[in-house]
Order: structure tokens, then sequence, then C-alpha cells
């Protein structure tokens, strides 16, 4: 899911790739653990000069910034049709299956879909853009649906509802906000809840949460609107908060547009967000149940488009920290930028087989890039030219090919020779 202003404004987008589980196999966000990089080997290095070699477009799907998500045997992408939300599959020949209904779409401030389709153990989970929360079956077929947001009094920020579930074990989580709870565990059978932690009465926000293994327990880590805290994963208890705001410390209106979703290595955090936020690398306590500020850069407050950790290199884009609308490269030890760079304007990334893949929000351009820790260095690069609107949707690569989306359309490119 994605969210999308002109450069003020924040939705949400989506992407996945296959992790196995206990109970079978994960398709979310951003691929394996929502980090961005896909499992994927043998890709090329250089694209032809023309560009990639379309293996097949499909149109029809509805408006949307989300992205695909692509399992063993299908693929599933969300759209908006006139007032509803709507998931479609397809064949990963790009023929369409089915297409369902699952709640009422988000008609204010860009009204694209932004929710990207978790799938787990044969089931898909959604949140519509009024806050249904929805199990649909491979087949198709609704097996349950609440509106979580009425059901805790809570409502959408001025962008829509960009969440894409955080599905783990039997609990299917979503944030929704307000004065009753700030997160919520519900049964992925049945949609009851297994357990809500405590409010913190703050909005809810864009951001897709992230999950953690440490420390012999699982923890949860989201940004509300002015705190980054952590659940025990088992239960809802917010293990530890940061006021995000304070440390922030921005003179003047600050937008609490929060989208990116965290970064986790070796007991490790790092949080950032678009509007001249700070980054933040946090440090987890031995148990779990404290963090400690390693450092802090100013100079690096991607929007929406996300952030990759290769090496001991970050990949992202600047927003509104000069210079603005840059590709940039920090230092993970330190967090010493290393470089900014200009390629067209800011936008989403994400890598597989050691390489960067870039999509620039504005016109469209899709790049590969080398990591380098001293310059962007752009190996290949070609245009979309086909679809509407801003180029919001995260690519996703799955079996030797990119998935883009824009609008109402999805191009599926060869990335093997």
């Amino acid at each position: 899911m994605k969210t999308i202003y002109p450069k003020l404004l924040l939705i949400f987008f989506l992407t996945a790739t296959s992790t196995t589980c206990v109970f079978g196999q994960l398709f979310e966000w951003r691929g394996p653990g929502r980090t961005g990089i896909y499992n994927e080997t043998g890709l090329l290095k250089k694209w032809p000069d023309a560009g990639l070699e379309l293996a097949w477009e499909t149109i029809g799907m509805g408006d949307g910034y989300s992205s695909a998500t692509v399992t063993d045997n299908a693929v599933y992408v969300t759209g908006r049709k006139d007032s509803s939300d709507v998931l479609t599959s397809l064949t990963l020949d790009g023929k369409k299956k089915w297409e369902t209904i699952y709640g009422k779409a988000w008609l204010t401030n860009h009204t694209g879909t932004r929710c990207t389709p978790t799938f787990y153990n044969g089931n898909l989970f959604l949140i519509s853009g009024s806050g249904d929360i929805v199990c649909i079956g491979s087949d198709g077929k609704i097996k349950w649906s609440k509106n979580h947001y009425k059901l805790y009094d809570s409502k959408p920020l001025m962008f829509g509802i960009s969440e894409s579930p955080l599905v783990f074990d039997n609990m299917v989580i979503a944030s929704p906000g307000g004065k009753k709870a700030s997160m919520v565990a519900f049964n992925i059978n049945d949609g009851k809840v297994l357990w809500e932690a405590p409010p913190l009465d703050e909005e809810p926000q864009y951001i897709n949460p992230k999950l953690i293994e440490y420390a012999g327990r699982k923890m949860i880590v989201t940004v509300m609107g002015t705190h980054i805290f952590a659940v025990n994963a088992s239960d809802g208890k917010i293990l530890w908060k940061v006021n995000y705001a304070s440390v922030n410390a921005a003179a003047g209106r600050v937008m609490k547009n929060h989208a990116i979703t965290p970064i986790y290595r070796d007991g490790c955090i790092l949080i950032a967000n678009g509007y001249n936020w700070v980054s933040l690398k946090l440090k987890l306590s031995p148990d779990g149940n404290s963090v400690e500020t390693v450092w802090e850069n100013r100079n690096f407050d991607p929007q929406m488009g996300g952030m990759v950790l290769l090496g001991d290199m970050i990949y992202g884009t600047n927003h509104m920290s000069k210079p603005v609308n840059m590709w940039v490269c920090v230092d993970w030890n330190t967090g010493k930028t290393l470089w900014t760079s200009k390629w067209y304007n800011q936008g989403s990334i994400i890598s597989a087989d050691g390489m960067l893949y870039l999509y620039e929000e504005r016109s469209g351009h899709v790049g590969l890039v080398k990591p380098d820790s001293t310059k962007l260095n752009v190996i290949s690069e070609f245009q979309i030219k086909k679809g509407e609107g801003p180029f919001w949707a995260h690519p996703v690569i799955s079996k030797g090919k990119l998935y883009l989306r824009h609008g109402d359309i999805l191009m599926v490119y060869r990335l093997k020779q």
C-alpha cells in the first residue's frame, strides 16, 4: 500500500516474496522479512540498451499504488473500482482467475489502493481503505471480515489507510491507533481478537510494522504519530517506546506521516521517515526491554520508497532534507552520509542478486545499480511509459521476473537471459 502526494503527501505501497514459515509460506510487503531484498540469483547484471524484455502485461485491476504479491502459482493485486477495493488473482502468465470486492475504498486524497496483500498458508490478508481487515481464501472467497477502525473508534489520516497486514504464527496484526488500542492481534482462522496493545492515544500511520526475533522472543516494531515502540508478539505488552518527535526536535509544523518499514540487524533497529525527520539507529538492551540510540542522521529522510541494507551500506532517498530528492548512501555502523546523488527524482528501492533496483516516482525511470560506497553507479535504465499517476508502487522480483505497477497496469519483465 502506498501513500501519495505531490511532495507533502504520503501514501503507501506494497511488495512480496517468499519466506518459509512453520505453517507454510509467507509472501508479503517488500519480500522476506520486509527487507526489500529478494532471494533471487542468476539475474542480468546489465540490461539491453532498449530495456528489459516484456514477458507480459495486464490492465483492469483498478487504480492502485500497492505492489503485486507473487506466490508459487498466482499473482495478487489490489485496486480501486468505483467506491470499492478489489483483489484480483492472476495466473503467473497474467491471465485473470477471479476478483473479489473486499471493502470500501479510500475516496479522498489519491484514491488508489495502498494495501499489498499478505499471503500466508493459503490465505490472503488485506486492509481496505476504510479499515476492513479481511481474510480471503486462494479461491477468492471471503472467510472473515471486520472493520477494526470502527471497533477501536479510530479513523484514517488524510491519506487513508496504507497498512499491509503483518501475519505470523496464528496472528494477523493491525494498528488502528487512537484511544482504545495501539495494535491488535486477530486470529487468522476466524478474526477473533487475541490481544490488544495498550493505546498511546496517537493517530495511526502509513507504516508497515516489522517483526523481530530477539532475546528469545518475538516483538513488533512500528511508529505512531509521536512514538517509536515495540510490542511483545505473544501478549501485546508494550516493551519500550521512544518519543520520536522529541528526538526530532524540528522547528515549526512537522507532518507526522511515517511510512518507512524499519530495518533490523543484530539487535539494532533503523527508523527513518520523510519530512525532515531524523533517522535513528537504536540498539536493543540484552533483555529487549529497552533501547539506546547508536547514532542520528539528520540528512537522511526517505519519504515512502523504502530503504535497503546491503553489507554495511544503507541505500534510499532524501525527501525534504537538503539536498532534496536525492539518492543517498549511509554507513550502517557510523550513520555518516557517504554520498548523495541526483537521478531524476526520489523513488522506491529494492535489491536482488547483489544489485539495487530503483523506480523513481515522477517520470517512471527504472534503474539497475551496482552497490558502491563512493557513488551512485547506475549500470542500466529504461522508462515506463504506460499507466497513469505517480509511480509509487514498489517493484517486486520473483522467479527471475521484475513486476512493475503503474496505476491500472501491471508490467512484468524478464531479468534472466
